[in-house]
């Protein structure tokens, strides 16, 4: 059945309105609200939208991968009940690479203004959330449960800006930035990207900047993951860092992931940088991580897989307790790192509670 494109005015989506949870209507910019119910193709209405247009999902189950190509459009659901997940007959681009969905801008191209809320998207082989070459994507109020990698990804992007999300029992990383995972090189400048008030738990890593400099991780909870936060730089120039990482609640991140051929077994670490240069890392709570890893315990310094060491970290006004085999660990061998006015008891080496 062909979706309906209806104008925006306030007697034709009165009733679309009213299933929009967390208060929020369509923005001011958008031109036409398409409404897509279960049994109907999201694609189709994603593809017949312009620039300012909405994709509202009615609540029920789609399946099936969705690809974003317009700049300016929203996707939106009406809340956890409206849920995304693999169709095996699905041969799309997006689906074909494992991803449910998919906000697709080009080199020299990005795609500006996007954003995906109030929706879940489950059960991918890899990305629950998928995006590159973006500027200013806003994904908010969204579930990303049970994908085989990451559950929020977005590489080669700007602005971006990811608020009040879900991200459970994803195989890699819940939220994931990065410059990219196919090739080599130094940090993208992501202009200010924010990840906020998110609830990151039971992935392999809670929150994973790989590559990523000019950003804020504030006010999550991350917990119950095997890693809880995690800003990995390398010898690329210029190197990941010039971000803040405050405020976040960081607790009992103890599951068991095995090494892989790159890295050592990851268990009981609560915030972790290696490679990093310049990060702010205050204000948070770290608390009952605990393992028996090269990484493990409350906020630790280490040097990358390459062997470059983090430079010019401050670790400041963190209450950081219970952690295991130290509250702080500076494991490293970079210059200019300083531990400060951190309420702890145990440090590695002794000196900084």
């Amino acid at each position: 059945m062909p979706t309906r494109r209806v104008p925006q005015l306030a007697a034709a989506t009165a009733t679309a309105t009213a299933l929009i949870t967390l208060g929020a209507a369509p923005p001011a910019h958008a031109s036409a609200l398409h409404l897509v119910q279960p049994g109907e193709s999201i694609q189709q209405a994603v593809d017949a939208a312009a620039p300012g247009d909405t994709v509202q999902l009615l609540p029920g189950t789609y399946r099936g991968s969705v690809r974003v190509t317009t700049s300016g459009l929203t996707l939106r659901g009406a809340g956890p009940n409206t849920v995304i997940t693999p169709d095996p007959a699905d041969t799309s681009a997006c689906a074909t690479a494992g991803h449910g969905i998919c906000v697709a801008g080009a080199e020299g191209a990005r795609l500006t203004g996007v954003r995906v809320e109030l929706l879940t998207v489950s059960g991918f082989r890899k990305n629950g959330l998928n995006a590159s070459e973006t500027d200013g994507m806003t994904v908010r109020g969204v579930r990303a449960l049970g994908n085989g990698q990451q559950g929020i990804s977005q590489e080669k992007s700007v602005r971006g800006s990811f608020t009040g999300n879900e991200a459970a029992d994803n195989g890699q990383s819940g939220i994931f930035l990065a410059n990219t995972v196919d090739n080599e090189g130094g940090a993208i400048d992501t202009e200010g990207a924010v990840i906020s008030r998110n609830m990151l738990s039971g992935n392999r890593i809670g929150v994973t900047i790989r590559r990523a400099r000019n950003l804020s991780i504030d006010r999550n909870i991350v917990h119950g993951n095997c890693g809880g936060v995690f800003v990995v730089g390398d010898e690329g120039v210029p190197r990941a860092g010039a971000l803040t990482v405050s405020r976040n609640t960081v607790t009992e991140n103890n599951k068991y992931c095995p090494p892989n051929p790159r890295l050592d077994a990851i268990q009981g670490t609560g915030i972790l940088l290696t490679g990093a240069e310049d990060t702010l890392v205050t204000g948070n709570t770290v608390r009952d991580n605990v393992g028996a890893s090269s990484m493990s315990g409350g906020i630790v310094l280490f040097h990358s897989v390459v062997g470059v060491p983090n430079a010019r970290i401050t670790v400041s006004d963190n209450h950081v307790d219970g952690n295991s085999p130290a509250d702080l660990a500076d494991r490293d061998t970079g210059t200019a790192n300083v531990f400060t006015r951190n309420h702890c008891a145990v440090s590695e080496p002794a000196g900084h509670c």
